[in-house]
């Protein structure tokens, strides 16, 4: 079934297209920054999006279209991911976390960090017996 184009779903496709422009890839993670002794600063930012709209087509009337819509988009910058060396870390910029699952979520990736070393312990061969440095 065609969907019919009318002046109503025009403004919401043209409102939600503006919003996508506003909030692309690149608002929630920065451009990169690199110090001049080889440091690289990445932000990272929260982005809340709220978009609202409705109305009505007035084909029985006469040609043309009621409406309106809203949108809020609230960016919250909450820390940089420092790349040194090859080794990525999170510098939280926000206050600590105050319930029991944000603290879960803040350690997630120190979490993961630990379980790949450990993997990596384990999967490295091992020494061979007899194998001193003793002289």
């Amino acid at each position: 079934m065609e969907q019919m184009q009318t002046p109503m779903a025009e403004f919401l496709r043209q409102s939600i297209a503006k919003i996508k422009e506003m909030v692309d890839a690149n608002t929630v993670v920065g451009d990169p920054v690199t110090t001049p002794d080889g440091v690289t600063l990445v932000p990272v930012s929260r982005v809340s999006v709220g978009f609202a709209g409705g109305g009505g087509d007035l084909v029985k009337q006469r040609d043309g279209c009621v409406g309106g819509s809203g949108a809020g988009i609230r960016i919250d910058p909450i820390g940089f991911l420092i790349v040194k060396d090859g080794v990525v870390r999170m510098l939280n910029i926000q206050p600590p976390a105050i319930t029991t699952l944000d603290r879960v979520i803040d350690m997630v990736p120190q979490l993961l960090d630990r379980a790949e070393a450990f993997m990596d312990k384990r999967s490295a061969p091992p020494a061979p017996a007899g194998s001193t440095d003793e002289a």
